[in-house]
This record gives C-alpha cells, structure tokens and sequence, in this order.
C-alpha cells in the first residue's frame, strides 16, 4: 500500500511539474510572437497601437485606381481612434478616375476629422486634386504643382504604314467609334467628341478647386490653363496654403485642428497580395526606367509630363 501511495505521489508531482513548464511555454511563445509583430511594425498599423492616433497617407508615383488603397482609407474611415490624417504627395498624377476616387476617400475620412496635405517635389494635375481633398495644404517653396487640366493622348502611325506600304482595314459601327485610332487620320468630328470629354471633365477639375478652395469659377479657370506653379506662385494664388514640410503640417494639427501632441503618428498599413507585391514594384521601379509612363495609362488623364 505504501508503494501504491508513494506512486501516486510521484504521480501529482509530475503532472504539477508538467503544468508548470507547459505555462512557461505558452508565456514564451507568446512573447515571441509580439516581439516579431513588433519587429515588423504590423503593431504600428491603424488598428495595431490603442489610443489617440494621426495617420500618414503616402501618395507617390502615378495615380491610378488602387482598390487595396481605398480599402485601406476606408479602414481608416471607420477607425474611430484616428484623430487626424497627413498626406504625404509626390505624384505628377495620373488617371481621373485614380484620382477622382482617391479625392472621394479622402474627403469621406475628412468629414470627421482633420486632413492636412504635404506636398514633394511633385503634386501636380492628379497629384493636386489628392492635395485639395484636404482642410489644409504645406508645400515647399520649390514644389511643383498645379497643371489643373485635363490630357487625352493617341498616336497616329498613318504617315509611318504608308510609307512601309500597309494599308489597314477598319470596319466599325459608326464614324466616332473607337477614335482616335492610330491607323487612321482624325477627322474634325472625332476631335469635336474628345474634345468634349476633355472639356466634361475638365469642368469637374475646375469645380472641385474652387469648393475646396473656395476660390470664384473665374478664378480658377484662369489658373487652370495647364501651367505648372511653385509652391511660392501656388500660394500667392490662393492654391496651397503655407509654405513648409512635415512640421508645419504636424504644427498645423495640433494648433489649428486641436491635436494633442500625444497623438501618435503612424502610417498607414496597405495589404498588397503576395502576387501583387512584385509587380507593383516592377510597374512602380523598373517601369519607370524603361517606358514613359504615359504610354501605359488609359483613358483621360490629369498628369503633368514635362516634355
């Protein structure tokens, strides 16, 4: 009987023995994995860090439509710990829907909560009308901005085929289907019809500037013949409204917006798939060195390409 009891004993000691190394595992492994997230700054993200929190919106290259982008804004939208929103732009622009829809995100988080914009080097045609999507806008004294237009771009390759002695055969539906079209020369009816998609949405672009700028339609319109401005001419004209970087933009949140300065400022995390993620850094690098970036965009654009 002794034995039996000295048995169980040694029983209840080693399953209290096991228990304990068990927890001690669990606790190790668990301090691990925050150890990792927080080495790869995931708990840096909008829903990561709790308490009061001023995201940062990272706008470079050309603007297209990004549904990753949007939903990541949207995430933001609903994220009732963000105080506030600084965008950061460097962009010449690019499409008018890429840039309709990010204006139209931006100005959703922007009826709850403050939005200052800091432009680069660039902010410029599409790049500008991301910047208007804010209640405040800094910009560097040599920034490039403006060119509040409008481009629709084709080719014609019909002095190029006759020379080589090719004739192509286009047969359509109607004379304005699927014009401009590079094998065939323009003819005025097909300029009047781009023309006015251009002037369509150019009204869209002119209106937008002057109700966030609250500037007169005439206003505008005189500004928006295309032109570049500095970020000095940019601000005399009503456009952006501070000369300066990321501090003025901060400053601009505490002191005008209320922010507290224990507000921290993260950026905002966007989940690009696996498979994406290589080709946004092909398109965005390497496609920036071997093609004009132009060529590669479809529809009306608001793009500034300095020739």
């Amino acid at each position: 009987m002794a034995l039996d009891a000295d048995i169980l004993l040694d029983r209840r000691r080693l399953k209290k023995s096991v228990f304990r190394w068990r927890v001690v595992a669990a606790i190790a492994v668990l301090a691990v994995i925050l150890i990792g997230l927080a080495g790869t700054g995931l708990n840096k993200g909008v829903f990561g860090t709790l308490g009061p929190r001023i995201v940062e919106v990272t706008i470079e290259g050309v603007i297209t439509e990004d549904p990753y982008l949007l939903d990541a804004l949207a995430a933001v939208e609903e994220d009732s710990d963000v105080v506030g929103v600084i965008v950061h732009i460097n962009s010449p622009g690019g499409t008018m829907v890429g840039g309709e829809t990010l204006f139209e995100a931006l100005r959703r988080i922007g009826e709850t909560r403050p939005i200052v914009a800091e432009m680069g080097t660039v902010a410029a045609s599409g790049g500008y009308m991301a910047a208007i999507a804010a209640d405040h806008i800094v910009a560097r004294r040599g920034t490039v901005t403006g060119s509040i237009g409008v481009i629709f771009q084709s080719m014609n390759f019909t002095g190029t085929l006759e020379k080589l002695g090719v004739e192509p055969l286009t047969v359509k539906s109607g004379p304005l289907k699927a014009v401009p079209n590079p094998f065939e020369p323009t003819d005025d009816a097909a300029r009047t019809a781009m023309q006015s998609l251009i002037s369509d949405m150019f009204d869209v672009f002119v209106g937008m500037v002057a109700e966030r700028r609250d500037l007169p339609m005439d206003t505008v319109k005189s500004l928006a013949d295309g032109r570049v401005y500095t970020g000095q001419q940019a601000l005399a004209n009503g456009l952006i409204d501070e000369i300066g970087g990321r501090r003025e933009a901060v400053r601009w949140l505490e002191d005008k917006a209320g922010i507290t300065n224990e507000a921290e400022i993260v950026p905002l995390e966007i989940e690009y798939p696996d498979d994406d993620l290589m080709t946004t850094v092909l398109e965005g690098s390497l496609g920036k060195v071997l093609s004009s970036e132009g060529l590669k965009l479809d529809g009306l654009l608001t793009v500034w390409q300095p020739q």
